[in-house]
């Protein structure tokens, strides 16, 4: 007969669940959030990304490390997990506050460290753990607080795996809205309320249930597992030493973080790497974690020798990491799969994802084994163990990123990442399930000859999307990401992460310069000029010719290493005197500077890219204004695009810039600080440099009246054609949520732009 009790626990068990899916979807989104908001302060580059991830990474460690402290004082777990959750809400909103001031705060940052990396990034962290520090700590809380309650303690280790799957169930929910719907909808600032409003409505309703639930931790002990271990039929369960198991969920971590950076860095050779790809990656990881901790329920209500079988499934992580890939990479280059980024993550990703996820439940289930008396030692022991997963997250994060994936490249160190958790099945053997020596070994040696002959994810990928017959000459697999140079004897081409970022081939470098050579043209005396984006350096090199001193900012290393391949394009702009490269975000180093510049323009940054779309918000081109000289200009691409994209742009611009004019047929946007005036004498003047008219004898720009040629429309005629409407913010970055953009529309009907070139004559 069933204890009164236990049916009142066995009722509440869906409720609870329910509240975890809330706070999973709240957890996740705030994370894809608050990495987003605070890139638009730090930049973009690795340096600045792993800041943030580490800040967020190392409150959750520190939030669940102190739960078994917390509980032992309040004793009521789902009462503390109520009033976590209620103070993650009031704290996620209070940084929203904090983020309007992280913006001075990093420029003060810039002054106080000279822009030195080291230092600089230092205290950006300590800034970005100030900031999210409380909040993620909270959250930290939530897993091990929930493992103490009677409820899941009713059946240990089946209810703490499915109380892992099903949070991080509704963390696959939160990324895919946050990512996919919230963003563009209502912004990210509002999905943080949003998500807030989650928060609190779970910790209300958990307050609720508290006052029945945890009298239960104040009586007898809940219907549990005995303390000491149970016995199979295989002889007693085995009990691994905690330094043991705690090397194992530590290096567990720091694999799962290396695996995920290295299989998301090989799956941008396959697909492109759009913001809607990256939610789509991270959500099958989270599906196959989840996946796995639902797996991981069922299997833990009956006994089993669990270090034999922690062995099996480690081991089994190792070669689905490694075979997973090579599945996708055959089946990509054979022409089998398609580049949907849904199909190629399932196949990548999927099965080690669920491995993992059935893994980390298990070994907290076998870590709280000699705890189950208590709450708060349930509490503590998963909360350490949980930590110390979290924490070894971090460090593999920074090791894979920093470290491993440049010096070894991304095959090698997937195989290294693989190796760790054949490793740590070997450790395991070692320590208490010795009887799978024999049948691990004949496993190695299969490993070891599958990993050998684990193709070249990048090489194969990059023969698929753009041919064969341009073998690479160079590539550099750096932290931020893989640049490589392809070509024959015909052309060559840069690509970033699989993705064309420049060609030498003649159209491409006519409009390339095109957009260098003009923005200098139409200012009368330019002497300091700003070039967004190296590329292949033609644009830059174009502006080179005009004799004025140049500043590069450029996101890539790897790209600035690449320049010499495109020397023969770019007038070798790097080398001339006049020129500086500066290695850092764009806006970043708006943001941070003094300087001011007569002219500032842009490589062709295509808006619908991951993290595009901070180049082309009001915010940015504030930022752009906030630089320029007296009788400076902006030149800003646009390019042939959907109507509804294109009026987005320049309707934001314009907003900005009152006075901007239209040039080669509505593809480019100049924004001057008074109306434009072009100066036939100013213009002729720069024709007159022998350097300046090669140069733009090469575009076919020979004369003031070719110049005028290029005039597209003027301000009023720009105004009329985008009409009144929405503007692109860094809250709401619409064109790179495209997506949320009208399907199947037309290109805007730029014939319809179009002005007279004499209202730019200067007298």
């Amino acid at each position: 007969m069933i204890a009164p009790a236990s049916v009142m626990i066995q009722a509440r068990l869906p409720l609870l669940l329910l509240l975890l899916v809330g706070s999973g979807a709240s957890g996740l989104a705030y994370q894809v959030l608050w990495l987003r908001e605070l890139s638009l302060v730090f930049g973009v580059t690795v340096y600045a990304a792993s800041t943030v991830l580490a800040a967020f990474m190392g409150g959750l460690a520190i939030g669940s490390a102190g739960a078994g402290r917390l509980l032992r004082r309040l004793g009521r777990p789902i009462l503390a997990f109520g009033l976590a959750e209620i103070l993650i809400g009031v704290t996620a909103l209070g940084t929203m506050v904090v983020l309007g001031q992280a913006e001075p705060l990093d420029a003060a940052l810039h002054r106080l460290t000279g822009g030195h990396l080291g230092a600089l990034t230092a205290g950006r962290f300590l800034a970005a753990t100030a900031l999210l520090i409380v909040p993620t700590s909270l959250m930290g809380l939530t897993l091990p607080l929930i493992s103490a309650s009677s409820v899941v303690r009713a059946s240990f280790g089946s209810r703490l795996s499915l109380a892992y799957g099903v949070n991080t169930a509704g963390g696959v929910i939160g990324a895919m809205v946050a990512g996919f719907v919230a963003i563009p909808a209502i912004g990210a600032r509002g999905a943080i309320v949003a998500a807030a409003a989650i928060n609190l409505s779970v910790g209300i309703v958990a307050l609720m249930l508290s006052r029945a639930t945890d009298t239960a931790e104040t009586g007898p002990t809940a219907p549990d597992a005995p303390a000491h271990p149970q016995a199979t039929e295989e002889g007693p369960l085995t009990v691994l030493p905690p330094r043991v198991l705690g090397t194992v969920v530590a290096a567990s971590g720091a694999g799962a973080m290396a695996l995920e950076i290295l299989w998301f860095r090989a799956l941008l050779q396959f697909v492109p790497a759009t913001t809607y790809a990256f939610t789509t990656m991270l959500a099958v990881v989270l599906v196959g974690l989840a996946a796995g901790g639902m797996y991981a329920s069922r299997l833990l209500r009956t006994p089993r020798q669990w270090t034999t079988w922690l062995v099996g499934v480690h081991f089994a992580t190792a070669v689905f990491a490694i075979g997973s890939l090579t599945v996708l990479a055959y089946a990509f280059d054979r022409g089998w799969i398609s580049s949907g980024p849904v199909l190629a993550s399932v196949l990548a990703m999927l099965p080690a994802t669920v491995c993992m996820g059935a893994s980390l439940p298990v070994a907290l289930h076998v870590a709280a084994m000699g705890a189950r008396g208590s709450a708060a030692g349930v509490a503590g022991r998963v909360g350490r163990l949980y930590s110390l997963n979290v924490a070894g997250a971090v460090a593999g994060a920074v090791v894979t990123g920093f470290w491993l994936v440049p010096a070894l490249g991304v095959r090698v160190s997937l195989v290294a990442s693989a190796s760790l958790f054949a490793g740590i099945a070997w450790l395991l053997a070692a320590a208490g399930a010795r009887t799978t020596r024999g049948p691990l070994a004949a496993a190695t040696v299969g490993f070891v000859a599958m990993a050998a002959l684990l193709p070249d994810p990048l090489d194969l990928a990059f023969a698929r999307r753009h041919g064969s017959d341009r073998p690479p000459l160079w590539r550099d697999e750096g932290p931020q990401a893989t640049v490589s140079v392809h070509g024959d004897a015909v052309s060559r081409g840069l690509f970033i992460d699989g993705l064309t970022q420049a060609s030498d081939r003649a159209a491409t470098v006519r409009i390339h310069r095109t957009i260098g050579h003009l923005a200098m043209l139409l200012h009368p005396n330019p002497a300091d000029a700003l070039i967004i984006g190296l590329g292949g350096g033609a644009t830059a090199g174009a502006a080179s010719r005009h004799g004025a001193r140049l500043s590069i900012v450029e996101l890539n290393e790897g790209v600035r290493r690449a320049a010499p391949w495109f020397s023969h394009i770019s007038y070798d702009v790097l080398r001339q005197p006049g020129t500086r490269t500066i290695v850092d975000d764009a806006r970043s180093f708006l943001a941070t500077t003094d300087e001011r510049f007569d002219v500032v323009t842009a490589d062709i940054i295509q808006p619908t890219h991951a993290g595009a779309g901070g180049l082309y918000s009001r915010e940015y081109f504030s930022r752009v204004r906030a630089r320029l000289k007296p009788g400076g200009l902006v030149l800003q691409w646009v390019g042939l695009r959907e109507e509804t994209a294109y009026k987005l742009i320049a309707r934001t611009f314009q907003s900005v810039f009152p006075e901007t004019t239209v040039w080669v047929d509505g593809t480019l946007l100049v924004g001057t600080l008074e109306p434009q005036r072009v100066s036939r004498t100013a213009v002729e003047q720069q024709l007159a440099r022998p350097e300046t008219r090669q140069a733009l004898e090469a575009i076919g720009l020979t004369s003031y009246d070719t110049l005028l040629s290029w005039y597209t429309a003027g301000p009023d005629e720009l105004r009329a054609f985008v009409g009144e409407g929405p503007l692109l913010t860094d809250d709401r970055p619409r064109v790179e949520f495209y997506r949320s953009l009208p399907a199947n529309e037309r290109l805007a009907p730029l014939a319809e732009l179009h002005g007279a070139a004499t209202r730019i004559v200067a007298p």
